[in-house]
């Protein structure tokens, strides 16, 4: 057991790393958000090998790192974080790569879309506040769009050749 959740600890370290140093490499402006595909990619790995709540640790964590490094932007909370709850919870109860990828989808881009209005108004300059709610989806969904193209396409190769099962069982999933 407890070297079951040290391995889960160690490679919810390793994909907080791969979000915030892709963050870095892999990030572009789109309205008032700072679009970074690969922490799309992570939440859908953390869902299939680690679970839903690590994922929302991941998301929390990664998130926290790329607003002190300067790579991020408040809005990274809510929309990684939803995505991450829900693509966890979808893949927990269901085992469906199809529907945990749909799931982080519909997570970041509308839920998460939806959690960055009061937030922006909060914390952001007026501008972003007097930007319509539904002004974040957009930005949101083309973010998580592009890391679960990434994320489809690993694991469902992973998945063809056997790994992903092998992946799972070394972590006790």
């Amino acid at each position: 057991m407890q070297q079951r959740s040290i391995k889960k600890l160690a490679l919810a370290g390793v994909l907080c790393a791969v979000a915030v140093v892709g963050s870095v490499f892999v990030s572009f402006p789109v309205f008032g958000s700072k679009c970074a595909p690969v922490q799309h990619m992570v939440n859908i790995l953390c869902a299939v090998f680690l679970g839903p709540w690590y994922g929302v640790a991941v998301a929390f964590a990664a998130s926290l790192l790329r607003n002190l490094l300067g790579v991020g932007s408040l809005l990274a909370f809510p929309g990684s974080m939803c995505g991450a709850l829900l693509c966890g919870l979808v893949y927990w109860k269901s085992k469906s790569l199809p529907a945990t990828l749909a799931a982080e989808v519909v997570g970041t881009s509308l839920l998460g879309g939806l959690a960055a209005y009061p937030l922006a108004i909060a914390f952001l300059s007026a501008d972003a506040g007097q930007v319509a709610y539904y002004a974040y989806v957009v930005p949101f969904l083309i973010s998580t769009a592009a890391g679960s193209v990434l994320a489809g396409a690993l694991t469902f190769a992973l998945q063809r050749s056997g790994a992903l099962k092998s992946m799972q069982a070394a972590l006790g999933g």
